[in-house]
């Protein structure tokens, strides 16, 4: 038995004895390492290791939660928590959702922590050469490479007890190019759950993202106005995380007045053809897992189907409070932070048609590919895409100055008329809320066509 396990038993049979409505707990370890340029130079290189947990506590309506990195005096840690807990009462009945007594032992393919961090140099040495191989008159670029291999186990006073592996790796790079005052930047975002092997043959998506930056400096810029636009996979993706996502998660809902009259289950948001799905059950990527952090098994949610909002994303708090079930969303970015309703792999599923269907008809428009940034406010978005493209007589042309998308939520998701039949899970973003950041999380799409879109200029 690992020193870990060791620690979980003790604290599990400490908890079950503990007087509190609810007590849950985790115990986690893990190593890391990163290693980040700034244009030719090697920044920062380092491998680190982490050990520590915390125990959550509700007593009364009240919470009470703390972490720590000292494994001794765990009875007394428990009744620290539960103090708080007392004191934070308010009577309130919280009901959380009903949730199975899990015990499991889940481990993780892969250990990319487990490669020499020499190794791990060597291969972004060349990286970031050829970045400035490529294009000697860059202003600047970014190159950054992480990895995590951390092991969790979970415990409540339901009797839960549940180990789990995750490892991950993210790859960024950007690559700045300027003339007088125009400045345009394209890079590449790519991650996956742990395979380095995969991470050693990005010379040419390297090449072509540095190029590109160069290339929009001469590209015209676009009259703003009203078109039909086709959003590549990768923007797609990030709009329905971005701008609706985020709307879907239930305690933004359950806390907000507006927004519970705006996401009412049953509503139309869109066309038959519209599914957008959330779920850590769907395998294999950057947000999957099997249970959450509060022990629920992961789900596959349909958050709309065939146009039709009928789901959201819950903890077993919010889920209890609205009378709906858990989703298995309840995720926190280590062991310093409680859970909170999180995404895990949100993407539009789908349908039949092709690239060339959807350019079909088009007679003046704007492909957008990759993203830039972007900002939301309630249901409202404004994201701006990495690469834009004119789109003439039903096809792809001239490279345009990148474009800014803004509008309505809602009236978006009425005007996407078309999607595609090719789906790619982008797997190199992190999301933020309430001071988690970076969560691992997957986001995707086909590529859609959306009527009535107001672009502008970057």
């Amino acid at each position: 038995m690992t020193d870990i396990e060791q620690y979980g038993e003790e604290l599990s049979r400490i908890i079950k004895n503990a007087k509190a409505d609810y007590i849950d707990a985790h115990i986690s370890e893990g190593t890391a390492s990163s290693i980040r340029y700034s244009k030719h130079e090697l920044e920062n290189i380092n491998n680190a290791t982490s050990r520590g947990g915390n125990i959550r506590a509700m007593v009364n309506g009240g919470w009470g939660f703390a972490c720590f990195n000292n494994m001794e005096d765990f009875e007394k840690k428990v009744n620290a928590v539960i103090h708080q807990a007392e004191l934070a009462a308010n009577g309130e009945k919280v009901t959380l959702a009903d949730a199975p007594v899990i015990k499991d032992h889940i481990t993780s393919q892969y250990d990319p922590t487990a490669i020499s961090l020499a190794e791990k140099k060597d291969l972004f040495d060349h990286y970031n050469n050829l970045i400035w191989e490529t294009s000697p008159s860059l202003q600047s670029s970014s190159l950054r490479y992480g990895d995590a291999h951390k092991k969790q186990i979970f415990i409540n006073n339901q009797g839960s007890y549940i180990y789990q592996e995750r490892s991950d790796i993210t790859v960024s790079m950007s690559a700045v190019a300027s003339k007088g005052n125009d400045i345009q930047q394209c890079g590449i975002s790519i991650g996956n759950t742990g395979d380095f092997s995969k991470m050693t043959a990005l010379d040419e998506e390297i090449r072509e993202s540095t190029r590109k930056a160069i290339e929009m400096l001469d590209a015209p810029r676009i009259d703003p106005g009203e078109y039909t636009v086709v959003l590549d996979p990768v923007l797609a993706g990030v709009f329905v995380h971005e701008a609706f996502g985020h709307l879907s998660e239930a305690d933004f809902t359950y806390e907000n007045e507006q927004m519970k009259d705006l996401m009412v289950l049953g509503k139309k948001f869109g066309e038959k053809n519209l599914n957008i799905v959330d779920g850590a059950a769907v395998p294999g990527l950057r947000g999957s897992y099997k249970y959450d952090d509060e022990g629920v098994r992961s789900t596959k949610t349909y958050l709309i189907k065939e146009g039709i909002l009928t789901g959201r994303l819950h903890s077993r708090e919010t889920a209890g409070r609205m009378g709906e079930k858990p989703t298995g969303n309840a995720r926190a970015i280590g062991y310093h932070y409680a859970p909170i309703v999180r995404m895990t792999n949100t993407y539009i599923e789908p349908q039949d048609a092709t690239l060339d269907d959807l350019l079909e008809g088009i007679e003046l428009g704007i492909y957008a590919k990759n993203w830039y940034g972007g900002t939301t406010s309630m249901e409202m978005f404004t994201f701006s895409a990495g690469e834009a493209y004119m789109i003439r007589h039903g096809k792809i042309c001239e490279m345009i100055h990148p474009v800014v998308l803004s509008g309505n939520v809602f009236t978006t998701l009425a005007n996407i008329d078309g999607i595609g039949n090719d789906l790619d899970m982008n797997e190199g973003g992190g999301c933020g809320k309430g001071g988690q950041s970076p969560l691992p999380v997957t986001n995707g799409s086909p590529h859609i066509r959306i009527r009535h879109c107001l672009v502008g200029g970057a």
